[in-house]
């Protein structure tokens, strides 16, 4: 069986999509508080233990904590999911709308669902760590009153019954993950079809121009830069490294152009190479 660590519980929307990458496999959902413990359930079982996190949605932009915990870890990139994020509205089968007052959720689901609580004035939108989390207290405390924004599949997972669902403000509402294996693991190679993606970082001479020439490079050799993320480098004020997504059809000459662009970077990393969602 193969083992999944995610951020979240059952029924979260990272325990969702690990179950949509892998649904032709049994998997098991390996829980974690935060993503630092994504990456130490990992470290603990290298040979069995996969990792899926988040890291980007097409309405909240891009975790950026968990860009800079993926490059300290080391491990690689061996796949991607992309997941339709659906809201729903869950409470005690008791409840309903006169007897509610409070709603519960992580603070991106609540501002995802901004709109719709704005037009249920009653309810009073407390944070919690995690979607599926506070449907989970919500049935273990049995809290009268209170609501869980999260996926409709939890309330089956908990007691709960759906009160409204696609209560999001936005139907085109996406999340990214990443699907990761420590870097040193011989068994997982290439494991998700053949890529025609990759993930790099590099920092680049603080000097005019250094980013153009990187970019005309890939664009002389056909790659398609589908995302480039900058974040600071601590310690040394006003230089960056550079996050970026490179999609291609010939895989040959997509290392031909890591290979031309290199003396222009400063510690170019190659992240994963994988194969693109659809």
């Amino acid at each position: 069986m193969q083992q999944i660590a995610i951020q979240g519980i059952p029924g979260s929307f990272h325990d969702i999509a690990a179950h949509q990458f892998f649904a032709s496999s049994e998997i098991e959902s390996i829980c974690c508080d935060t993503f630092e413990d994504v990456f130490t359930s990992m470290r603990s079982n290298p040979e069995h233990c996969l990792g899926l996190m988040a890291i980007e949605n097409t309405i909240a932009g891009s975790l950026l904590h968990n860009y800079e915990l993926l490059r300290d870890s080391g491990d690689r990139i061996v796949g991607e999911h992309k997941l339709h994020v659906e809201h729903a509205l869950l409470c005690l089968p008791e409840d309903d709308w006169n007897t509610l007052t409070e709603v519960n959720s992580h603070p991106v689901a609540l501002m995802q669902c901004r709109n719709y609580l704005q037009r249920h004035p009653s309810l009073r939108a407390v944070e919690a760590y995690d979607t599926a989390g506070a449907a989970a207290d919500i049935a273990r405390e049995h809290l009268r009153g209170h609501a869980a924004i999260c996926h409709a599949s939890a309330a089956e997972l908990y007691g709960l019954k759906v009160l409204e669902n696609c209560i999001e403000d936005n139907k085109h509402n996406f999340t990214r993950f990443l699907v990761m294996a420590d870097a040193e693991c011989r068994s997982i190679k290439n494991p998700f079809g053949f890529p025609n993606k990759s993930s790099i970082v590099f920092a680049l001479p603080h000097e005019e121009g250094s980013l153009a020439q990187v970019l005309a490079i890939l664009s002389f050799y056909k790659i398609n830069l589908t995302k480039i993320q900058s974040l600071p480098i601590i310690g040394r004020e006003w230089e960056y490294l550079f996050y970026v997504d490179l999609q291609f059809d010939d895989y040959h000459r997509y290392h031909q152009s890591i290979e031309a662009v290199r003396p222009l970077t400063r510690e170019l990393r190659q992240l994963g190479e994988y194969q693109a969602a659809l």
